[in-house]
């Protein structure tokens, strides 16, 4: 009983799914008028006309200047003799046709037809930057190589001493570069530019970056066994 319940209920389904497909395929009615008629806006006519091709270059027999040659036939139509040399000045002879080369001359020539060629200059060299002076928010470099100041004889014999305070200038490797007197003692201030001229430093950063600085440098000199 429970079976035949079951096939009852798929055949009604079934027939119900069916007549729910069909009935609209049979339905007979008319179709809804559109509201605007389809049209093409914006439709013009398009003319063709015919361009008139440029004038033919001039010809002439021989080349002048600023022409080239052209050959009249270069596809031959009849076999040749033998093989020659190309020379790569090839042509038919006079019949050849020339027209006019437009181009820019070897060198800084004028251009035909496109104005002059003028040379541009290089840029200007980079200036080197000036050297900053060595201040509290720089790390001061460090001596490399140190060279102590040879104490003239005179100045000795003249019971000299002292301390020689001298403006070195370092460039961005750390080599001095010049060397000025600040504090002068007259027997000494050679002896001191002599030897500071010769000290080397490691480089000094400012942003990371290398750069000459300014830096003030003294140089004491003391007499032995007074």
């Amino acid at each position: 009983m429970p079976r035949v319940f079951t096939l009852c209920s798929v055949a009604v389904h079934a027939l119900v799914i069916a007549t729910a497909l069909l009935v609209p395929l049979f339905a007979i009615d008319t179709l809804p008028a559109p509201r605007h008629p389809l049209t093409f806006e914006g439709v013009r006519r398009i003319s063709i006309r015919d361009v008139p091709l440029p004038n033919p270059r001039r010809h002439a027999t021989q080349a002048g200047d600023g022409a080239v040659a052209l050959p009249g036939d270069p596809a031959p139509t009849s076999m040749p003799d033998g093989i020659t040399h190309e020379t790569g000045r090839e042509s038919s002879g006079a019949a050849a046709a020339v027209v006019d080369a437009v181009g820019v001359e070897d060198g800084l020539g004028d251009a035909v037809g496109f104005g002059s060629v003028e040379r541009i200059p290089p840029p200007p060299p980079v200036a080197p930057p000036a050297p900053i002076r060595l201040h509290s928010g720089m790390q001061p470099p460090r001596k490399l190589v140190d060279v102590r100041p040879v104490y003239p004889t005179i100045a000795q014999s003249a019971r000299v001493e002292g301390v020689v305070i001298l403006e070195a200038i370092l460039d961005a490797r750390g080599h001095v570069v010049s060397v000025h007197v600040l504090r002068s003692i007259p027997l000494l201030d050679q002896a001191a530019i002599s030897a500071v001229s010769q000290w080397t430093f490691t480089p000094t950063l400012l942003n990371g970056v290398p750069v000459p600085i300014v830096m003030t440098v003294t140089v004491q000199f003391t007499l032995q066994g007074r």
